[in-house]
């Protein structure tokens, strides 16, 4: 077997161990925000999207969900609704209308991320010292590749046409 052989079969075994872990770690949870709420999945993207960020216009969310603006405004409408996003003018073009979090959104994203941080510690707590060593060695080194190709891809998205 070859180096690379080998490399992608790794590749996707870690990949498979991944998913597992989160198909177990979320039958283990007999309650979640993301769980419990009657969000549409692409409601919900709308909702993380923007927990990333300030905030976004109908035409940023639109690209992002590879959707017509008709449908994030149908969307957008909705979430505004559930008491989860606000429209607000854009400070630097009237024109256009920005989305953002309400602090109930905002809330909404926390306890999904806690509940998942919550979990997963739980998880953490049962490894011996030294594991939680090397795993800590590999997640620095997981998080700086991610900055790294993170970096590289809004390079990229600067430099193209």
């Amino acid at each position: 077997m070859s180096v690379d052989d080998e490399r992608d079969r790794l590749i996707d075994q870690i990949g498979e161990m991944q998913r597992d872990l989160g198909r177990l770690i979320a039958q283990n949870r007999s309650s979640s925000p993301l769980f419990d709420s009657n969000l549409t999945m692409r409601q919900l993207k709308v909702v993380m999207i923007l927990s990333h960020r300030d905030s976004a216009s109908g035409q940023d969310l639109a690209h992002h969900l590879g959707v017509g603006l008709g449908t994030v405004t149908g969307i957008v409408d909705r979430l505004v609704g559930h008491g989860l996003v606000a429209r607000r003018e854009d400070a630097h073009d009237r024109r256009v209308r920005r989305v953002e979090l309400t602090p109930a959104g905002r809330t909404l994203t926390e306890q999904i991320a806690d509940t998942g941080l919550a979990d997963f510690r739980r998880l953490l707590q049962r490894l011996d010292t030294a594991t939680l060593h090397d795993l800590f060695t590999v997640m620095d080194k997981l998080q700086d590749t991610a900055i790294a190709l993170q970096m590289e891809t809004i390079q990229d998205h600067a430099t193209s046409p």
